[in-house]
């Protein structure tokens, strides 16, 4: 099959590769770029443990092709902490014991952040409903939650 080129920018970084044209989002930032905390959990789009945000919205990057993204911002949780440490949900998660084994961590954080952008106070109801796309397989997600409150309650100020 013959290769495509495909240019998008991932965490601020202008990316332009040659793929082809069935390589999942998921895979290429693992293999190529080397972001391997978009974690591959299921590959049919139910765990949430690929979630990155594109164009500032969540999305399962097991689920969109590379060459779908032509242009498109793409923020993996390596690209959320600022100069300064780490943001906001992430420090929450680690503060409140969101953390658990860790491998749906990174999903967990990506969908907080855009739950927190959208929800000034979001609600216990509000953030299980929200997180139903992510899978924990550690937790009764009593810790997620609370960690997702409070980073809420910091990117608030």
């Amino acid at each position: 099959m013959a290769q495509v080129s495909v240019s998008f920018t991932v965490n601020g970084r202008e990316v332009t590769a040659t793929v082809d044209p069935r390589t999942l989002l998921v895979h290429f930032l693992r293999e190529e770029l080397k972001l391997t905390g978009t974690h591959v959990g299921c590959d049919t789009s139910q765990c949430g443990a690929c979630t990155v945000h594109l164009d500032g919205r969540p999305a399962k990057s097991c689920a969109l092709l590379a060459v779908q993204l032509e242009g498109c911002a793409i923020t993996t949780i390596e690209g959320v902490a600022g100069a300064d440490g780490m943001h906001p949900m992430q420090s929450a998660f680690k503060e409140h014991h969101g953390l658990q084994c860790g491998f749906c961590t990174p999903g967990m954080v990506m969908m907080g952040i855009d739950i927190a952008s959208r929800h000034d106070a979001p609600s216990e109801e509000t953030i299980r409903s929200e997180l139903e796309g992510n899978l924990c397989r550690c937790t009764g997600y009593h810790n997620i939650v609370r960690s997702i409150a409070a980073g809420a309650q910091s990117m608030r100020g």
